[in-house]
């Protein structure tokens, strides 16, 4: 949450009081984890001594201190602690810590824990109360199960790059990672779940997602177009495959992309280009013959948005009603865009190494109990002493 004393180390969020055992890397389980820390959950992050969470190192590009920007970006409000699972003084510290926790969450490929002895039915026999999630490429079952699940593998075998990009042209990934980042968002919404379970019946529980699940949840329009008409949906560029036009277009100086996507921001988009001739064309009188006539439509649009600049085009529309907005790139929207700045999108946390840092702020708004940023992502064991109840010389080789 947003604090008044940033420095301050206690949050009160509306997830105060749970605590998380984070064993997770890289980015599914970090970015579930980090979630629950920015509403105030305690979250304590598991590294091997031996270099730690591998985009502390290997990922993305490092400034002053080693750990990179990757790391940072995906670590806030979370301490960290050193133990070498694969140690028997290692795995009793883990054990212990672990009978203080609400909840565990690993992001290991399927079986590691089991064989680590730190799995849901080894740590919950002497703590019915806890929570277990598990995040991984396939899942815990079925064929794919062993596979080693990266968001670009995941995002070709379930269709997300057959639909992304434009029409005939070569694969494309979507710009963001979403099968990482839906598998955490999952993962989140499933502890949390779990967490109001609890209240009702004392008992915890073990729950599991995946990448591959989460990228094919969110293939709601595309499953929809499959099973209506038989045929695998493609690549559309811009568009959408449910209404027309609803896409970005070419203008003098850019693009603009347009939502008129009913009938009223259909006849209003032809008022505001003039050409009011096309409401009752009978290839255009609604979203279906719209959708069948697409590259005509669009050609025509292109023609008029071409004679102006984007700006003096999404003025237009927006005056009239009609959703619109420019493409932007991250300068333009972490540097210039007020409107990231009104909402708390930006925040900064003075880091112990690299000084101020800026983040990303969160897209939760609680008012009672406001989710934000209150830590900086910890230095690798940098907590060791705290939490293990080391000496500070000890905590250096903890594990």
């Amino acid at each position: 949450m947003i604090m008044d004393d940033p420095t301050s180390a206690e949050p009160s969020g509306a997830l105060a009081g749970l605590r998380v055992l984070d064993l997770t890397q890289v980015m599914s389980g970090p970015y579930c984890t980090m979630i629950l820390a920015d509403l105030g959950a305690d979250v304590i992050k598991v590294e091997s001594p031996n270099g730690g969470d591998q985009t502390r190192r290997s990922w993305g590009v490092a400034v002053k201190g080693t750990d990179s920007r990757a790391f940072l970006a995906l670590n806030r409000n979370k301490r960290s602690v050193t133990l070498d699972l694969k140690s028997a003084g290692g795995l009793s510290r883990f054990r212990r810590l672990a009978a203080t926790a609400d909840i565990v969450i690993e992001n290991f490929r399927p079986g590691v824990t089991k064989r680590l002895g730190i799995d849901y039915p080894e740590l919950s026999r002497d703590h019915p109360e806890l929570i277990y999630a598990s995040i991984s490429g396939f899942g815990q079952t079925g064929p794919y199960a062993s596979r080693p699940g990266y968001d670009l593998i995941v995002q070709a075998m379930t269709g997300v790059m057959s639909i992304t990009g434009e029409p005939g042209g070569e694969p494309v990934k979507s710009g963001l990672p979403i099968a990482d980042l839906g598998a955490g968002l999952f993962a989140a919404v499933g502890v949390l779940a779990a967490v109001n379970d609890r209240h009702r019946t004392g008992r915890g529980q073990y729950l599991e997602t995946s990448l591959y699940e989460a990228a094919l949840a969110m293939s709601v329009w595309e499953s929809t177009e499959f099973w209506a008409t038989g045929e695998a949906p493609a690549a559309l560029g811009s568009a959408n495959r449910m209404s027309a036009p609803y896409q970005a277009l070419p203008t003098s100086d850019g693009y603009v992309t347009i939502g008129a996507n009913n009938e009223k921001l259909w006849a209003g988009l032809c008022r505001v280009i003039d050409r009011t001739d096309l409401i009752t064309d009978p290839r255009f009188s609604d979203n279906t013959r719209r959708m069948t006539h697409r590259a005509e439509l669009i050609e025509i649009l292109a023609e008029r948005f071409r004679t102006r600049s984007t700006e003096v085009w999404v003025d237009a529309l927006l005056a009239a009603g009609v959703p619109a907005g420019p493409i932007r790139n991250y300068s333009d929207v972490l540097d210039h865009d007020q409107h990231v700045r009104a909402r708390g999108m930006i925040s900064t946390v003075d880091h112990p190494v690299e000084g101020p840092i800026r983040v990303l702020g969160t897209p939760l708004k609680l008012a009672r109990t406001p989710a934000g940023v209150w830590r900086p992502p910890p230095l690798l064991g940098e907590h060791n002493a705290e939490l293990l109840d080391e000496s500070p010389a000890d905590s250096e080789r903890a594990g």
